[in-house]
């Protein structure tokens, strides 16, 4: 219905902003990867998702369509709703969800805070295949950088490594490398564990 708001910026913080649209003040929902895109300048314009319930009227601003589209995926599984989708695109940027959800990480994703087990795999099972297709992520560099993952976190729990913190900076390493081989993520882990 409303696709976005271009106006002068009225107020901004971590969780909405209030955008000046020709004398009505829109109030928005956003994520933390919004606010931190967001410019300090008058004029902002961000794309929207409204969403209508019996008692209220909700709209969500953010800084990409990208991200838009990825929150519209996400509330799209069953038992997450608009506040978690934003929780995630707060906890994690749209980039590192998407190849989470490409990779079947499920650790990352039960990262963010409100989400458990269950509905971590649940995400990953019902947009799995969306994103792979939506955003052209290859497969196969996926699962090669998942098995190298699993390769590293298996050896350092072999070195007698505690397996989340392991898996915690294991993560952050292919996050930022995701072609990197499995030495260079053990050796990276090590410095960091």
């Amino acid at each position: 219905m409303i696709a976005h708001l271009e106006g002068k910026l009225v107020e901004k913080n971590p969780t909405d902003v209030i955008i000046d649209c020709n004398g009505v003040g829109y109030h928005l929902h956003i994520s933390l990867h919004t606010f931190s895109q967001i410019p300090d300048q008058e004029n902002l314009k961000l794309y929207t998702h409204l969403q209508v319930r019996e008692d209220s009227h909700t709209l969500y601003g953010f800084s990409t369509k990208v991200e838009r589209e990825l929150f519209r995926l996400l509330i799209s599984v069953s038992g997450i709703g608009a506040s978690i989708a934003r929780a995630m695109l707060s906890s994690l940027d749209p980039d590192q969800i998407k190849e989470g959800i490409a990779s079947g990480n499920v650790a990352l994703i039960q990262s963010i805070k409100g989400i458990g087990a269950k509905t971590a795999q649940r995400v990953i099972i019902d947009l799995k295949d969306k994103v792979l297709k939506i955003y052209g992520i290859e497969e196969l560099s996926v699962s090669q950088s998942n098995t190298h993952k699993d390769e590293a976190l298996s050896a350092l729990e072999v070195l007698g490594f505690n397996k989340k913190q392991a898996e915690k900076a294991i993560d952050k390493i292919v996050v930022n490398q995701p072609d990197a081989p499995v030495e260079v993520i053990i050796k990276e882990a090590l410095k960091n564990l």
